[in-house]
């Protein structure tokens, strides 16, 4: 039996601008399993950034049903919002969001630190784990400045991890880096999904999409298209196509 992570029924969310309402969202439905790789793509003013914002527990619908892990976000309150958040869902965002002072592995700590149920000692293991899971191992004593975009955004997958989140949520997670770097994280996504671990990734970038199993598209509020990738591409394999770097002299 397939687990639903995400169930979203008629969301709908408007918002009071002066006199006039603005309907971001116009009533949209979908479902997202366990063990998916979904993008939602959509062009500036398409409800993205709203339904990004929904999906992460930072804003509330205006009318519909969101449902995640079984847990029905209406009526929370702000507490347990972001109990939800902490617990269920991994965020990776577009500037990586570390605190510049602060090792790689501190770094990684930062969410279990809000949780009582986590010793010192398990939240170190666990925050080591995640690091070796990315692939930075050697690299946990690293403030984000010893460290490259690629590796700061690899550390930012780690924290989005330590927590066991039934979903990660990432937005534009590949958007400040070139071309290259954008395909190792997008092959360390592709790992982590077949781990079975489920992947909302919002983009612009059709690219980027390819490499997911399936494509949610928005436009003035509704989804356009919602459809499975038959053709997924490895990021892997597109990696060992790119020229050669060649070496600084």
């Amino acid at each position: 039996m397939t687990k639903e992570i995400i169930k979203i029924e008629d969301l709908k969310r408007e918002f009071t601008m002066g006199t006039e309402t603005v309907h971001a969202l116009k009533g949209i439905s979908f479902i997202i399993n366990e063990g998916e790789f979904v993008t939602i793509m959509g062009s500036s003013g398409s409800g993205k950034s709203t339904m990004l914002n929904i999906l992460g527990c930072l804003d509330q619908p205006t009318s519909g049903t969101y449902d995640i892990d079984n847990v029905s976000i209406k009526d929370l309150s702000r507490n347990e919002l972001a109990a939800i958040r902490n617990e269920k869902i991994g965020f990776i965002f577009q500037s990586y969001n570390l605190l510049a002072r602060t090792s790689a592995i501190e770094n990684v700590e930062l969410p279990l630190l809000y949780n009582s149920k986590v010793t010192s000692e398990e939240r170190r293991e666990r925050a080591i784990k995640a690091l070796e899971m990315v692939g930075l191992g050697e690299r946990l004593h690293h403030t984000p400045s010893q460290l490259s975009g690629g590796q700061q955004q690899r550390v930012a997958i780690a924290r989005s991890l330590v927590n066991n989140p039934v979903m990660i949520l990432a937005d534009e997670a590949t958007g400040n880096l070139d071309t290259r770097t954008s395909y190792e994280i997008m092959a360390l996504f592709q790992e982590l999904n077949q781990q079975g671990i489920t992947i909302t990734f919002v983009t612009h970038e059709p690219d980027i999409a390819a490499f997911s199993n399936r494509t949610i598209i928005l436009k003035d509020g509704l989804i356009m298209q919602d459809y499975k990738n038959h053709k997924v591409l490895s990021a892997s394999e597109q990696l060992a196509k790119l020229p050669k770097e060649e070496p600084v002299l």
